[in-house]
């Protein structure tokens, strides 16, 4: 008989999750004195801090896309027209990158900023070949993924979002 069954039987545990037929190894382990300390609990304290910087800084990087096209600032690339896809791209990345920046309606910008860079991924960048470093779209792949994560996990603590959950 197993260490489970046997600790099942005994009645010293009563099953949290079963799965399979089987224990779930970490009750297991705390109810049979195996337990080990938990190696991420200091991680766990400062996750959603960790969050709300990794918001933060791809929010100031993204921006600044949607600046160059709008504002042709920082400078390095050229002003595109407003009425144009480009334009459109512009506007949700400098407009889409400050309520990313400050944590406002982060999941459904962030869905939409995860989109369009898939779009433009597959649009401007996939022609030239089929890896990203080929083609030059690693960071198309990267925002479009973060984003979506960011989606997911919403904004974290230090965001609108947290306040207005609060109030």
């Amino acid at each position: 008989m197993n260490t489970a069954m046997r600790a099942l039987t005994a009645g010293t545990i009563t099953p949290r999750v079963l799965i399979c037929g089987r224990l779930d190894r970490s009750t297991l382990a705390a109810h049979i004195g195996f337990a080990m300390t938990n190696a991420n609990s200091c991680c766990a304290k400062i996750e959603p801090y960790l969050l709300a910087i990794l918001r933060i800084a791809i929010a100031i990087l993204f921006m600044q896309h949607g600046g160059q096209k709008l504002f042709d600032y920082p400078p390095g690339s050229h002003k595109v027209e407003l009425i144009s896809l480009p334009g459109l791209a512009g506007v949700l990345e400098l407009g889409g990158g400050v309520l990313i920046l400050v944590g406002l309606l982060t999941r459904p910008v962030a869905f939409i900023l995860s989109g369009e860079m898939a779009v433009a991924y597959f649009k401007a960048h996939a022609p030239g070949g089929f890896w990203p470093v080929q083609n030059h779209g690693e960071l198309a792949v990267v925002y479009c993924f973060v984003f979506l994560y960011l989606a997911a996990a919403g904004a974290g603590p230090l965001s609108v979002d947290a306040l207005r959950k609060k109030g």
